[in-house]
């Protein structure tokens, strides 16, 4: 039997560089994983972080990691060849068949995005499993896009809407990701799914503005980004109410995730 608690040692495959502090780590890994999941990711002597996973193969996950602490600053000072320890995946993810057979709504922002991004391309690979796929996606400016590559094949595929918080020039829709909810063109608001992702606010309003167009609450998944310590509901560094985030978590449907709200 393994010990959950145990790291494995993991090889860094290939670095994507997006900005300058946020970095896609592709490393070796085979077993079941799902977009929304995390993994703790760490280096002896500097800590662990918990990390979303953000792309899924069949013999490695991405992971998209901003430099922002002694562990994730270790890991920016790698390169490929080199070897991390993780443990992992923890956590829920999102369920497909949850969005199956309906038109799908997902709305991210910012390094939210690297949760939902796993369902994006699936269902823009699958366009047969959804009724029409609707992304909004919002950064704070040009120069903090992610998944670049990505983009230039999800416009081709479904109804993408990227908007940045200010840019210099107009070739950049601009605005929050609210502003272009109600602009969608839905065909029928009772068989609509969403998922949305961010700081907390931006889920707050984004979920307000799809409530004001006839969802019901349970039509909505979120993903609480708290910070995840020990990944298996011992530490209680994530507990909200009675709520494990880590374990019940970290989606949600938002008729439950409303009330883990800080």
């Amino acid at each position: 039997m393994t010990n959950e608690y145990i790291p494995f040692l993991s090889k860094i495959k290939e670095i994507v560089k997006h900005t300058e502090t946020e970095y896609t780590f592709r490393m070796t890994y085979v077993g079941e994983v799902r977009p929304g999941q995390f993994f703790e990711v760490s280096i002896p002597k500097y800590g662990e972080a918990p990390i979303s996973v953000s792309g899924i193969g069949e013999d490695y996950v991405d992971l998209t990691i901003r430099k922002v602490g002694k562990v994730t600053g270790e890991i920016f000072e790698l390169n490929e060849g080199s070897s991390f320890f993780m443990r992992g995946p923890y956590g829920n993810g999102f369920e497909k068949e949850n969005y199956q057979g309906k038109e799908l709504i997902v709305v991210a922002g910012g390094t939210g995005v690297s949760p939902v991004r796993g369902v994006i391309s699936y269902f823009g690979e699958h366009p047969d499993e959804v009724k029409k796929l609707h992304t909004i996606l919002g950064f704070k400016s040009p120069s903090d896009i992610l998944f670049r590559e990505d983009l230039k094949i999800w416009e081709q595929q479904m109804e993408l809407i990227l908007t940045v918080d200010f840019a210099d020039d107009d070739s950049y829709r601009t605005g929050l990701v609210t502003k272009y909810i109600p602009e969608l063109e839905l065909d029928n608001i009772h068989e609509t799914a969403a998922i949305v992702v961010g700081p907390p606010v931006m889920m707050k309003f984004a979920v307000a503005e799809l409530l004001k167009l006839g969802m019901k609450e349970e039509q909505i998944w979120i993903s609480q980004e708290r910070k995840m310590c020990c990944g298996l509901g011992k530490c209680g560094h994530c507990r909200m109410n009675d709520t494990y985030i880590c374990l019940d978590g970290p989606v949600f449907c938002y008729s439950e995730g409303k009330k883990l709200f800080d």
